[in-house]
């Protein structure tokens, strides 16, 4: 199992965090991983990204060009990205941010409201949980009380707040219908 992960959306929307938790749960797992995030802009409304790669083998380099899977928060992530993804990839969509369309025909598009759905949970701010929900049904490589666990132990000390809310939109994600 090899999966390249780009994480992408809008400073402020989580998508560093989210990549960050994918490594983690991996490292859990006892997977090999990377984390590689971009800063620049995002601390002003710009678009932050990062690279993830969870493996079972070694990783020789944290650096890919054509991503497994692709989640993308914003719509200068999607039309960043788009061009990018791996033939027969997973590219998952927050339809609440994002605006456009995909026009390739040959990756498994999957758009949900997440921003909508974590909004009506009681937190817009767990849009990444959500979609790190989704993520874990698609490669079910962790179990919803696996990512539970996780993300107790991640946010122990800091931001513990908002780990109940976090578990309930992981939870939501994990359940969304595709």
């Amino acid at each position: 199992m090899i999966d390249k992960i780009i994480a992408s959306g809008f400073g402020g929307q989580g998508v560093i965090t989210l990549g960050k938790l994918i490594a983690y749960i991996g490292m859990k797992k006892g997977k090999h991983v990377t984390h590689f995030p971009s800063y620049g802009a995002e601390m002003r409304g710009g678009t932050a990204n990062c690279s993830v790669i969870v493996s079972d083998d070694e990783i020789a380099s944290p650096v890919f060009t054509h991503p497994t899977t692709t989640i993308v928060m914003n719509t200068p992530s999607l039309i960043k990205f788009a061009p990018m993804a791996d033939k027969d990839s997973y590219f998952i969509i927050d339809s609440s941010t994002v605006t456009g369309e995909i026009k390739r025909q040959d990756l498994n598009i999957i758009s949900v409201p997440a921003s909508q759905i974590a909004n009506d949970i009681g937190n817009v701010k767990s849009a990444n949980i959500f979609l790190l929900g989704i993520y874990g049904q698609i490669h079910s490589f962790f179990t919803m009380e696996e990512g539970k666990q996780y993300l107790e132990e991640f946010f122990k000390g800091k931001k513990e707040e908002l780990i109940h809310i976090n578990i309930k939109a992981l939870d939501q994600g994990f359940r969304h219908k595709l």
